[in-house]
């Protein structure tokens, strides 16, 4: 299982998870600039413009040191390579807790490229716009995000996949239909999923009174810890996830705990 956060509710910091990360990610020496609101959608250009950032040879280079960690590789013996184009990840909207009109039960917080090392490994490029553009700024263990939109679009095609990152569940959502993508979002839902305005009252009871403004996020309660995250990582991922710090680059990963789709 993938390690939770310690605080069952955390949607303040899941609004924020990428465009407002705390400190800064060193890759290749250079310090990335602060993330910025991510756009509404991935286009194609938006989608090239992130694959070009995590195939840049400084990613690379940083990449060669992460696979390296833990002593199964060497970092000249890496060889990183990125594999497919980046992907869209989205995570359940604050909007759409709040009732917005019109908003989406999901929204775009960061596209992920596929790592592969000679030996196999395989990590996740978080890329996100910055105040200098597009940039890498995180590395998670594993190949979550691809498997699970692999999942979703087979089991609901066209429909939107998205992590609820308080529960660490992943979803398909189309039409008016919330379908479950693994364990987590099973017990939260339903083996046969739920409606959408189920699932918004749902969110909602968990989350309504945790959103970004609301005095629990004021509080600093927000992710379920009060300034003790790690530098440069995004707040609602760190939050219980654990940071790995690889040498002096500063570069900061989430390691997480590969599991299968439901």
């Amino acid at each position: 299982m993938t390690v939770r956060s310690a605080a069952a509710a955390v949607l303040a910091a899941a609004a924020t998870a990428v465009t407002a990360a705390v400190g800064v990610l060193a890759l290749g020496g250079e310090a990335v600039a602060a993330p910025v609101p991510q756009p509404a959608a991935a286009t194609a250009e938006i989608r090239a413009a992130a694959g070009q950032a995590a195939a840049a040879p400084e990613t690379l280079a940083t990449l060669a040191r992460f696979f390296a960690r833990e002593g199964k590789v060497s970092a000249d013996a890496a060889q990183p390579r990125i594999e497919g184009e980046a992907i869209p990840v989205n995570h359940l909207s604050p909007d759409f807790v709040a009732g917005k009109a019109g908003a989406p039960v999901a929204r775009l917080e960061f596209l992920a490229s596929e790592a592969v090392s000679s030996d196999g490994q395989r990590a996740a490029l978080w890329t996100a716009r910055t105040e200098a553009g597009w940039q890498v700024v995180n590395i998670a263990t594993g190949d979550d995000e691809f498997r699970y939109a692999q999942a979703g679009a087979a089991k609901l095609p066209g429909g939107t996949v998205f992590r609820e990152p308080q529960i660490d569940a992943w979803y398909v959502a189309g039409g008016n239909r919330v379908l479950p993508l693994d364990e987590d979002a099973v017990r939260a839902v339903g083996a046969q999923g739920a409606t959408l305005s189920a699932y918004r009252a749902r969110v909602v009871k968990a989350y309504g009174d945790k959103l970004p403004g609301s005095a629990y996020a004021e509080g600093g309660m927000a992710g379920g810890f009060a300034g003790s995250a790690e530098p440069g990582a995004p707040v609602a991922v760190m939050a219980g996830a654990g940071a790995l710090a690889l040498g002096g680059a500063g570069v900061l990963a989430v390691r997480r705990s590969r599991r299968s789709p439901a």
